[in-house]
Protein backbone atom coordinates (compact mmCIF):
# COMPACT_ATOMS: atom_id res chain seq x y z
CA UNK A 1 0.00 0.00 0.00
CA UNK A 2 0.80 3.52 -0.28
CA UNK A 3 1.04 4.90 3.20
CA UNK A 4 4.34 6.89 2.18
CA UNK A 5 2.08 9.63 0.50
CA UNK A 6 -0.52 9.98 3.58
CA UNK A 7 -0.24 13.59 4.69
CA UNK A 8 -1.21 15.56 7.76
CA UNK A 9 -2.89 18.80 6.64
CA UNK A 10 -4.86 19.24 9.91
CA UNK A 11 -1.74 18.53 12.62
CA UNK A 12 -0.04 21.41 10.37
CA UNK A 13 -3.65 23.55 10.77
CA UNK A 14 -4.38 23.04 14.23
CA UNK A 15 -2.61 23.79 17.77
CA UNK A 16 -2.40 20.32 19.23
CA UNK A 17 -0.45 18.31 21.96
CA UNK A 18 2.74 16.50 21.37
CA UNK A 19 3.67 15.13 24.10
CA UNK A 20 2.26 11.39 23.19
CA UNK A 21 1.05 10.99 26.18
CA UNK A 22 -1.77 8.54 26.94
CA UNK A 23 -2.52 9.21 30.03
CA UNK A 24 -6.42 10.53 30.44
CA UNK A 25 -6.50 14.35 30.94
CA UNK A 26 -8.06 17.70 29.85
CA UNK A 27 -6.01 18.96 26.79
CA UNK A 28 -7.64 22.25 26.50
CA UNK A 29 -7.20 25.03 23.39
CA UNK A 30 -6.18 22.16 21.42
CA UNK A 31 -8.02 20.22 18.90
CA UNK A 32 -5.81 16.77 18.78
CA UNK A 33 -3.05 15.33 21.11
CA UNK A 34 -0.48 12.77 19.34
CA UNK A 35 -0.76 9.38 20.24
CA UNK A 36 1.12 6.30 19.21
CA UNK A 37 -0.70 3.54 18.84
CA UNK A 38 -0.28 0.59 21.02
CA UNK A 39 1.73 -2.06 18.49
CA UNK A 40 0.46 -5.40 18.34
CA UNK A 41 3.16 -8.67 18.04
CA UNK A 42 1.05 -10.85 16.80
CA UNK A 43 -1.49 -9.39 14.40
CA UNK A 44 -3.66 -11.75 11.91
CA UNK A 45 -5.67 -10.24 9.29
CA UNK A 46 -9.54 -11.38 8.70
CA UNK A 47 -10.50 -9.17 6.15
CA UNK A 48 -9.19 -6.15 3.42
CA UNK A 49 -11.69 -4.48 0.95
CA UNK A 50 -9.45 -3.99 -1.74
CA UNK A 51 -11.50 -2.02 -4.10
CA UNK A 52 -11.90 0.26 -1.47
CA UNK A 53 -7.99 0.74 -0.98
CA UNK A 54 -7.71 1.06 -4.86
CA UNK A 55 -10.10 3.64 -4.73
CA UNK A 56 -9.02 5.75 -2.06
CA UNK A 57 -5.34 5.56 -3.37
CA UNK A 58 -3.49 3.14 -0.90
CA UNK A 59 -3.16 0.49 -3.54
CA UNK A 60 -3.05 -3.34 -3.56
CA UNK A 61 -2.30 -5.14 0.03
CA UNK A 62 0.82 -6.94 0.29
CA UNK A 63 2.11 -9.00 3.22
CA UNK A 64 4.08 -6.40 5.11
CA UNK A 65 1.39 -4.06 5.06
CA UNK A 66 -0.11 -5.97 7.88
CA UNK A 67 1.67 -4.21 10.66
CA UNK A 68 0.33 -0.96 9.45
CA UNK A 69 -3.21 -2.51 9.45
CA UNK A 70 -3.37 -2.50 13.04
CA UNK A 71 -0.79 0.37 14.20
CA UNK A 72 2.50 -0.99 14.24
CA UNK A 73 6.26 -0.34 13.17
CA UNK A 74 4.59 2.78 11.29
CA UNK A 75 6.68 4.56 8.75
CA UNK A 76 8.20 8.07 9.66
CA UNK A 77 6.00 10.41 7.56
CA UNK A 78 2.90 9.72 10.20
CA UNK A 79 2.42 11.37 13.02
CA UNK A 80 -0.57 9.87 14.64
CA UNK A 81 -3.02 11.57 16.88
CA UNK A 82 -6.33 11.56 18.17
CA UNK A 83 -8.99 14.81 17.73
CA UNK A 84 -10.95 16.12 21.06
CA UNK A 85 -14.43 16.60 20.90
CA UNK A 86 -17.10 17.10 23.25
CA UNK A 87 -20.72 16.61 23.60
CA UNK A 88 -24.62 15.73 24.44
CA UNK A 89 -25.13 12.44 25.58
CA UNK A 90 -28.79 11.07 26.12
CA UNK A 91 -29.53 14.76 26.50
CA UNK A 92 -26.81 15.76 28.66
CA UNK A 93 -24.46 17.59 28.75
CA UNK A 94 -20.89 14.99 29.06
CA UNK A 95 -17.92 17.87 28.16
CA UNK A 96 -14.75 16.76 26.93
CA UNK A 97 -14.96 13.61 25.24
CA UNK A 98 -12.69 12.66 22.34
CA UNK A 99 -11.57 9.79 20.38
CA UNK A 100 -11.21 7.25 23.12
CA UNK A 101 -10.40 4.43 20.89
CA UNK A 102 -10.16 5.56 17.47
CA UNK A 103 -6.52 7.37 16.49
CA UNK A 104 -5.97 8.78 13.09
CA UNK A 105 -2.85 8.31 10.45
CA UNK A 106 -3.65 11.33 8.44
CA UNK A 107 -5.19 11.44 5.38
CA UNK A 108 -4.31 10.13 1.82
CA UNK A 109 -5.31 11.50 -1.85
CA UNK A 110 -5.88 9.67 -4.82
CA UNK A 111 -5.52 9.93 -8.55
CA UNK A 112 -8.42 12.07 -8.54
CA UNK A 113 -7.71 14.60 -6.09
CA UNK A 114 -10.28 13.14 -3.58
CA UNK A 115 -9.05 13.31 0.06
CA UNK A 116 -9.92 10.14 2.71
CA UNK A 117 -9.25 10.15 6.26
CA UNK A 118 -8.13 7.03 7.76
CA UNK A 119 -8.49 5.87 11.05
CA UNK A 120 -7.44 2.87 13.45
CA UNK A 121 -10.34 1.85 15.73
CA UNK A 122 -9.44 -0.27 18.32
CA UNK A 123 -5.63 0.36 18.18
CA UNK A 124 -4.85 1.37 21.89
CA UNK A 125 -5.36 4.05 24.40
CA UNK A 126 -5.40 7.84 24.04
CA UNK A 127 -6.40 10.89 26.20
CA UNK A 128 -9.80 10.62 25.55
CA UNK A 129 -9.98 7.00 26.42
CA UNK A 130 -11.58 8.07 29.98
CA UNK A 131 -9.99 4.94 32.21
CA UNK A 132 -10.88 2.52 29.20
CA UNK A 133 -8.20 0.71 27.32
CA UNK A 134 -8.74 1.89 24.01
CA UNK A 135 -8.76 -1.62 22.74
CA UNK A 136 -11.64 -3.53 20.96
CA UNK A 137 -13.09 -6.78 20.97
CA UNK A 138 -13.92 -8.87 17.39
CA UNK A 139 -17.63 -8.42 17.76
CA UNK A 140 -17.95 -5.05 17.86
CA UNK A 141 -14.88 -4.44 15.03
CA UNK A 142 -16.93 -7.56 12.72
CA UNK A 143 -20.29 -5.32 13.54
CA UNK A 144 -18.47 -2.11 11.96
CA UNK A 145 -16.48 -3.71 9.05
CA UNK A 146 -19.51 -5.16 7.98
CA UNK A 147 -22.08 -2.93 8.60
CA UNK A 148 -20.51 0.20 7.12
CA UNK A 149 -20.30 -1.57 3.98
CA UNK A 150 -23.20 -2.90 4.18
CA UNK A 151 -24.67 0.92 4.45
CA UNK A 152 -22.49 2.17 1.40
CA UNK A 153 -23.60 -0.68 -0.83
CA UNK A 154 -27.89 0.15 0.18
CA UNK A 155 -26.35 3.94 -0.85
CA UNK A 156 -26.45 5.44 2.58
CA UNK A 157 -23.97 8.26 3.52
CA UNK A 158 -21.51 6.52 6.03
CA UNK A 159 -17.87 5.92 6.80
CA UNK A 160 -15.96 3.25 5.39
CA UNK A 161 -13.99 0.02 6.64
CA UNK A 162 -10.40 -1.07 4.98
CA UNK A 163 -9.27 -3.57 6.97
CA UNK A 164 -10.51 -5.98 9.86
CA UNK A 165 -7.38 -7.67 11.65
CA UNK A 166 -7.07 -10.13 15.07
CA UNK A 167 -4.63 -7.99 17.59
CA UNK A 168 -2.96 -10.96 18.91
CA UNK A 169 -4.58 -10.36 22.10
CA UNK A 170 -7.51 -10.75 24.45
CA UNK A 171 -9.21 -7.98 26.25
CA UNK A 172 -11.87 -8.26 29.01
CA UNK A 173 -15.53 -7.11 28.78
CA UNK A 174 -18.68 -7.00 30.37
CA UNK A 175 -20.83 -6.76 27.35
CA UNK A 176 -24.19 -6.12 29.12
CA UNK A 177 -22.90 -4.44 31.94
CA UNK A 178 -24.14 -6.89 34.19
CA UNK A 179 -21.01 -7.58 36.16
CA UNK A 180 -19.80 -10.64 34.11
CA UNK A 181 -17.13 -9.82 32.56
CA UNK A 182 -15.32 -11.85 30.10
CA UNK A 183 -11.82 -12.16 27.77
CA UNK A 184 -12.40 -11.86 24.03
CA UNK A 185 -10.47 -11.60 20.98
CA UNK A 186 -8.95 -8.29 20.55
CA UNK A 187 -9.36 -6.89 17.14
CA UNK A 188 -8.62 -3.63 15.07
CA UNK A 189 -10.91 -1.94 12.17
CA UNK A 190 -8.90 0.71 9.79
CA UNK A 191 -11.98 2.81 9.01
CA UNK A 192 -12.24 5.47 6.63
CA UNK A 193 -14.20 9.11 5.54
CA UNK A 194 -14.40 11.86 4.02
CA UNK A 195 -14.01 13.65 7.84
CA UNK A 196 -14.21 12.09 11.03
CA UNK A 197 -15.38 15.36 12.25
CA UNK A 198 -18.73 15.68 14.27
CA UNK A 199 -20.96 18.13 16.39
CA UNK A 200 -19.06 17.76 19.36
CA UNK A 201 -15.88 19.39 17.97
CA UNK A 202 -17.66 22.51 17.53
CA UNK A 203 -19.04 22.05 20.55
CA UNK A 204 -15.81 21.49 22.68
CA UNK A 205 -14.43 24.71 20.94
CA UNK A 206 -17.51 26.75 21.78
CA UNK A 207 -18.13 25.59 25.52
CA UNK A 208 -13.88 26.43 26.32
CA UNK A 209 -14.92 29.79 24.55
CA UNK A 210 -12.14 29.57 22.10
CA UNK A 211 -14.08 31.62 19.54
CA UNK A 212 -11.03 32.09 17.14
CA UNK A 213 -10.14 28.78 17.39
CA UNK A 214 -14.02 27.82 16.16
CA UNK A 215 -13.82 30.02 13.40
CA UNK A 216 -10.66 28.46 12.14
CA UNK A 217 -12.28 25.24 12.30
CA UNK A 218 -15.29 26.22 10.50
CA UNK A 219 -13.47 27.96 8.04
CA UNK A 220 -11.36 24.26 7.76
CA UNK A 221 -13.88 22.66 7.29
CA UNK A 222 -16.11 24.65 4.32
CA UNK A 223 -12.78 25.24 2.58
CA UNK A 224 -12.00 21.35 2.71
CA UNK A 225 -15.56 19.63 2.66
CA UNK A 226 -18.01 21.69 1.14
CA UNK A 227 -17.24 23.46 -2.68
CA UNK A 228 -20.55 24.01 -3.45
CA UNK A 229 -20.62 27.08 -0.98
CA UNK A 230 -19.35 29.82 -3.09
CA UNK A 231 -20.07 32.52 -0.53
CA UNK A 232 -16.32 34.09 0.77
CA UNK A 233 -17.76 36.87 3.33
CA UNK A 234 -19.93 36.01 6.40
CA UNK A 235 -23.05 34.53 4.88
CA UNK A 236 -20.62 30.91 4.45
CA UNK A 237 -21.21 30.51 7.92
CA UNK A 238 -24.63 30.49 7.25
CA UNK A 239 -24.91 28.62 4.21
CA UNK A 240 -22.62 25.91 6.19
CA UNK A 241 -25.44 25.41 8.41
CA UNK A 242 -27.74 25.00 5.86
CA UNK A 243 -26.11 22.08 4.33
CA UNK A 244 -25.40 20.89 7.56
CA UNK A 245 -29.03 20.59 8.04
CA UNK A 246 -30.06 19.66 5.00
CA UNK A 247 -27.36 16.81 5.05
CA UNK A 248 -28.51 15.43 8.64
CA UNK A 249 -32.04 15.30 7.14
CA UNK A 250 -31.15 13.19 4.59
CA UNK A 251 -29.06 11.01 6.50
CA UNK A 252 -32.49 10.25 8.57
CA UNK A 253 -34.34 9.64 5.67
CA UNK A 254 -32.06 7.18 4.66
CA UNK A 255 -31.94 5.22 7.84
CA UNK A 256 -35.80 5.52 7.58
CA UNK A 257 -35.91 3.94 3.96
CA UNK A 258 -33.21 1.01 4.84
CA UNK A 259 -35.18 0.47 8.72
CA UNK A 260 -31.64 1.25 10.41
CA UNK A 261 -31.76 2.26 13.99
CA UNK A 262 -28.49 4.01 14.99
CA UNK A 263 -28.88 3.10 19.48
CA UNK A 264 -26.74 6.10 20.23
CA UNK A 265 -27.64 9.34 18.48
CA UNK A 266 -25.53 11.26 21.01
CA UNK A 267 -24.25 15.00 19.41
CA UNK A 268 -20.58 13.42 19.62
CA UNK A 269 -22.25 10.68 16.88
CA UNK A 270 -23.09 13.21 14.83
CA UNK A 271 -21.08 13.65 11.48
CA UNK A 272 -20.72 17.23 10.45
CA UNK A 273 -20.75 15.73 6.76
CA UNK A 274 -23.65 13.96 7.11
CA UNK A 275 -22.62 10.40 7.43
CA UNK A 276 -23.43 7.70 9.54
CA UNK A 277 -20.77 7.40 11.98
CA UNK A 278 -20.15 5.22 14.97
CA UNK A 279 -22.01 1.49 14.90
CA UNK A 280 -22.09 0.36 18.18
CA UNK A 281 -25.35 -0.48 19.46
CA UNK A 282 -26.95 -0.41 16.14
CA UNK A 283 -30.00 -2.62 14.50
CA UNK A 284 -31.60 -3.23 11.14
CA UNK A 285 -35.02 -3.16 11.30
CA UNK A 286 -36.76 -6.43 11.89
CA UNK A 287 -40.29 -5.92 13.14
CA UNK A 288 -41.55 -2.79 12.66
CA UNK A 289 -41.80 -0.77 15.53
CA UNK A 290 -41.45 3.28 16.09
CA UNK A 291 -40.61 2.58 19.80
CA UNK A 292 -37.57 0.16 18.91
CA UNK A 293 -34.36 0.64 20.44
CA UNK A 294 -31.20 -2.15 19.92
CA UNK A 295 -29.34 0.02 22.67
CA UNK A 296 -29.89 -1.43 26.49
CA UNK A 297 -28.53 1.58 27.51
CA UNK A 298 -31.02 3.33 26.10
CA UNK A 299 -33.76 1.96 28.46
CA UNK A 300 -36.46 2.42 29.48
CA UNK A 301 -36.55 5.93 28.09
CA UNK A 302 -35.94 5.10 24.58
CA UNK A 303 -34.58 7.99 23.29
CA UNK A 304 -33.02 7.11 20.49
CA UNK A 305 -36.12 4.74 19.42
CA UNK A 306 -36.55 3.97 15.40
CA UNK A 307 -39.36 7.03 15.35
CA UNK A 308 -37.68 9.30 17.52
CA UNK A 309 -34.78 9.53 15.17
CA UNK A 310 -35.90 12.86 13.09
CA UNK A 311 -36.50 14.08 16.48
CA UNK A 312 -33.26 13.15 17.88
CA UNK A 313 -31.45 15.21 14.60
CA UNK A 314 -33.30 17.95 15.23
CA UNK A 315 -32.07 18.21 18.88
CA UNK A 316 -28.63 17.71 18.18
CA UNK A 317 -28.79 20.66 15.64
CA UNK A 318 -30.39 22.59 18.01
CA UNK A 319 -26.91 22.57 20.38
CA UNK A 320 -24.33 22.95 16.97
CA UNK A 321 -26.32 25.97 16.42
CA UNK A 322 -25.83 26.78 19.81
CA UNK A 323 -22.43 26.13 19.36
CA UNK A 324 -21.53 28.06 16.05
CA UNK A 325 -23.81 31.38 17.55
CA UNK A 326 -20.95 33.17 18.14
CA UNK A 327 -19.58 33.29 14.70
CA UNK A 328 -22.74 32.69 12.80
CA UNK A 329 -24.19 35.98 15.53
CA UNK A 330 -27.31 35.97 13.79
CA UNK A 331 -30.78 33.72 16.54
CA UNK A 332 -33.42 34.97 13.85
CA UNK A 333 -31.74 32.72 11.29
CA UNK A 334 -30.68 29.96 13.29
CA UNK A 335 -33.96 29.84 14.97
CA UNK A 336 -35.57 29.72 11.20
CA UNK A 337 -33.18 27.43 9.75
CA UNK A 338 -34.09 25.29 12.84
CA UNK A 339 -37.69 25.88 12.46
CA UNK A 340 -37.19 24.78 8.91
CA UNK A 341 -35.98 21.00 9.19
CA UNK A 342 -38.78 19.72 10.30
CA UNK A 343 -40.92 20.71 7.23
CA UNK A 344 -38.11 19.26 5.10
CA UNK A 345 -37.42 16.85 6.82
CA UNK A 346 -41.26 14.92 6.86
CA UNK A 347 -41.44 16.18 2.88
CA UNK A 348 -38.15 13.90 1.80
CA UNK A 349 -39.33 11.05 4.45
CA UNK A 350 -42.81 10.89 2.59
CA UNK A 351 -41.24 11.29 -0.92
CA UNK A 352 -38.88 8.41 0.03
CA UNK A 353 -42.10 6.47 0.94
CA UNK A 354 -43.88 6.74 -1.93
CA UNK A 355 -40.92 5.80 -3.78
CA UNK A 356 -40.72 2.38 -1.70
CA UNK A 357 -44.81 1.99 -2.43
CA UNK A 358 -43.81 2.70 -5.99
CA UNK A 359 -46.27 5.65 -6.31
CA UNK A 360 -45.92 8.33 -8.81
CA UNK A 361 -45.42 11.26 -6.35
CA UNK A 362 -46.61 12.86 -3.06
CA UNK A 363 -50.13 13.83 -2.70
CA UNK A 364 -52.25 14.98 -0.19
CA UNK A 365 -54.05 11.96 0.69
CA UNK A 366 -50.80 10.01 1.04
CA UNK A 367 -50.22 11.39 4.56
CA UNK A 368 -53.49 9.06 5.69
CA UNK A 369 -52.02 6.30 3.74
CA UNK A 370 -48.86 6.59 5.15
CA UNK A 371 -50.00 6.49 8.95
CA UNK A 372 -52.67 3.80 8.58
CA UNK A 373 -49.64 1.57 7.17
CA UNK A 374 -47.14 1.90 10.17
CA UNK A 375 -50.28 1.27 12.54
CA UNK A 376 -50.66 -1.91 9.96
CA UNK A 377 -47.05 -2.83 10.64
CA UNK A 378 -46.87 -2.06 14.20
CA UNK A 379 -50.21 -4.21 14.89
CA UNK A 380 -49.16 -7.16 12.89
CA UNK A 381 -45.60 -7.30 13.53
CA UNK A 382 -44.56 -7.28 10.06
CA UNK A 383 -41.13 -7.68 8.74
CA UNK A 384 -40.25 -3.91 7.49
CA UNK A 385 -37.74 -5.22 4.47
CA UNK A 386 -39.97 -8.45 3.86
CA UNK A 387 -43.01 -6.72 3.49
CA UNK A 388 -41.92 -4.64 0.52
CA UNK A 389 -40.59 -7.55 -1.09
CA UNK A 390 -43.53 -9.33 -0.87
CA UNK A 391 -45.56 -5.79 -1.89
CA UNK A 392 -43.72 -6.13 -5.38
CA UNK A 393 -45.21 -9.34 -5.93
CA UNK A 394 -48.93 -9.10 -4.99
CA UNK A 395 -51.36 -9.72 -7.43
CA UNK A 396 -55.48 -9.48 -6.51
CA UNK A 397 -55.61 -12.91 -6.18
CA UNK A 398 -52.90 -12.98 -3.42
CA UNK A 399 -53.95 -15.71 -0.45
CA UNK A 400 -52.54 -12.52 2.27
CA UNK A 401 -52.07 -15.29 5.09
CA UNK A 402 -50.02 -17.66 3.30
CA UNK A 403 -48.51 -14.66 1.54
CA UNK A 404 -47.51 -12.40 4.35
CA UNK A 405 -47.74 -14.80 7.39
CA UNK A 406 -43.90 -15.31 6.61
CA UNK A 407 -42.92 -11.42 7.13
CA UNK A 408 -44.92 -11.43 10.43
CA UNK A 409 -43.71 -12.01 14.14
CA UNK A 410 -47.07 -12.94 15.15
CA UNK A 411 -49.70 -15.31 14.07
CA UNK A 412 -52.27 -13.28 11.50
CA UNK A 413 -55.43 -14.24 12.91
CA UNK A 414 -58.95 -13.50 11.06
CA UNK A 415 -58.95 -9.78 12.73
CA UNK A 416 -55.60 -9.07 11.59
CA UNK A 417 -56.41 -10.68 7.98
CA UNK A 418 -59.41 -8.25 7.54
CA UNK A 419 -57.12 -5.10 8.33
CA UNK A 420 -54.69 -6.27 6.08
CA UNK A 421 -57.03 -6.89 3.33
CA UNK A 422 -58.80 -3.72 3.51
CA UNK A 423 -55.09 -2.08 3.47
CA UNK A 424 -54.13 -4.03 0.66
CA UNK A 425 -57.09 -2.32 -1.03
CA UNK A 426 -56.03 0.70 -0.32
CA UNK A 427 -53.24 0.46 -1.39
CA UNK A 428 -53.89 -1.13 -5.04
CA UNK A 429 -56.49 1.20 -5.26
CA UNK A 430 -54.05 3.95 -5.15
CA UNK A 431 -51.64 2.05 -7.53
CA UNK A 432 -54.26 2.31 -9.80
CA UNK A 433 -54.48 6.46 -9.86
CA UNK A 434 -50.37 6.44 -10.59
CA UNK A 435 -50.21 8.56 -13.81
CA UNK A 436 -47.31 6.02 -13.98
CA UNK A 437 -47.10 2.95 -15.57
CA UNK A 438 -46.87 -0.61 -13.97
CA UNK A 439 -43.20 -1.46 -14.40
CA UNK A 440 -42.07 2.25 -13.82
CA UNK A 441 -43.80 1.65 -9.95
CA UNK A 442 -42.06 -1.92 -9.59
CA UNK A 443 -38.98 -0.12 -11.03
CA UNK A 444 -38.98 2.34 -7.77
CA UNK A 445 -40.05 0.27 -5.59
CA UNK A 446 -36.87 -2.82 -6.72
CA UNK A 447 -34.22 0.06 -6.52
CA UNK A 448 -35.51 1.68 -3.17
CA UNK A 449 -36.58 -1.35 -1.12
CA UNK A 450 -33.59 -3.69 -0.75
CA UNK A 451 -33.34 -7.52 -0.85
CA UNK A 452 -31.09 -8.18 1.51
CA UNK A 453 -30.09 -6.24 4.86
CA UNK A 454 -27.96 -7.04 7.10
CA UNK A 455 -29.41 -8.20 9.79
CA UNK A 456 -28.03 -8.60 13.77
CA UNK A 457 -28.53 -12.45 14.23
CA UNK A 458 -26.66 -12.76 10.84
CA UNK A 459 -23.96 -10.88 12.14
CA UNK A 460 -23.81 -13.13 15.55
CA UNK A 461 -23.88 -16.03 12.93
CA UNK A 462 -20.62 -14.61 11.43
CA UNK A 463 -18.76 -13.50 14.59
CA UNK A 464 -18.92 -16.84 16.09
CA UNK A 465 -18.06 -18.18 12.93
CA UNK A 466 -14.70 -16.27 12.87
CA UNK A 467 -14.09 -16.69 16.20
CA UNK A 468 -14.04 -20.31 15.37
CA UNK A 469 -11.35 -19.64 12.60
CA UNK A 470 -14.16 -20.12 9.78
CA UNK A 471 -14.69 -17.04 7.04
CA UNK A 472 -17.13 -19.27 5.01
CA UNK A 473 -20.24 -16.74 6.66
CA UNK A 474 -18.39 -13.59 5.81
CA UNK A 475 -17.21 -14.38 2.81
CA UNK A 476 -21.08 -14.70 2.31
CA UNK A 477 -22.10 -11.75 4.17
CA UNK A 478 -19.75 -9.64 1.97
CA UNK A 479 -21.23 -10.38 -1.20
CA UNK A 480 -24.57 -10.25 0.01
CA UNK A 481 -23.81 -6.67 1.31
CA UNK A 482 -21.88 -5.95 -1.63
CA UNK A 483 -25.51 -6.15 -3.69
CA UNK A 484 -28.17 -5.63 -1.74
CA UNK A 485 -31.11 -4.78 -4.62
CA UNK A 486 -30.33 -8.37 -5.54
CA UNK A 487 -31.29 -12.18 -3.86
CA UNK A 488 -28.10 -13.64 -4.01
CA UNK A 489 -28.87 -16.33 -0.78
CA UNK A 490 -32.27 -16.79 -0.73
CA UNK A 491 -31.65 -18.24 3.26
CA UNK A 492 -30.71 -14.63 4.31
CA UNK A 493 -34.10 -13.43 3.11
CA UNK A 494 -36.11 -14.76 5.69
CA UNK A 495 -37.16 -13.28 9.13
CA UNK A 496 -35.55 -13.15 12.04
CA UNK A 497 -35.47 -16.84 13.58
CA UNK A 498 -37.15 -16.49 17.37
CA UNK A 499 -34.15 -18.55 18.65
CA UNK A 500 -32.37 -15.53 18.30
CA UNK A 501 -35.28 -13.16 20.67
CA UNK A 502 -33.42 -12.91 23.85
CA UNK A 503 -29.98 -13.74 22.29
CA UNK A 504 -27.62 -10.67 23.70
CA UNK A 505 -25.04 -9.84 21.26
CA UNK A 506 -28.22 -10.12 18.81
CA UNK A 507 -31.72 -8.72 19.60
CA UNK A 508 -30.37 -6.60 22.69
CA UNK A 509 -26.60 -4.87 22.63
CA UNK A 510 -24.69 -2.15 24.93
CA UNK A 511 -23.12 0.47 24.15
CA UNK A 512 -19.82 -1.94 24.65
CA UNK A 513 -21.25 -3.77 21.01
Amino acid sequence: MNIENIGQPFLKKFPGDFSNNPMQRNTPKVLFATIKPAGFDHPQLIAFNEALSEEIGLGKFEEKDLNFLVGSQLPDNIQSYATAYAGHQFGNWAGQLGDGRAILAGEITNATGKKTEIQWKGAGATPYSRRADGRAVLRSSVREYLMSEAMYHLGVPTTRALSLAFTGEDVIRDIMYNGNPQYEKGAVVIRTAESFLRFGHFELMFAQGEHKLLQDLLDFTIENYFSEIITSDHQKYKDFFEKVCSRTADLMVEWFRVGFVHGVMNTDNMSILGLTIDYGPYSMMDEYNLNFTPNTTDLPGRRYAFGKQGQIAHWNLWKLANALQPIINDEKFLESTLNNFGVYFWEAHDKMLCKKFGFDGLRKEDDEFFSNWQGIMQELELDHTLFFNQLEKITPDTDLNEYFSPAAYTVLNEEKLRKLEDFIEKYQSRLHSNTISREESLELMKTTNPKFILRNYLLYQCIEEISNGKTEMLTKLTQALENPYQELFPEFSVKRPSSYDDTAGCSTLSCSS
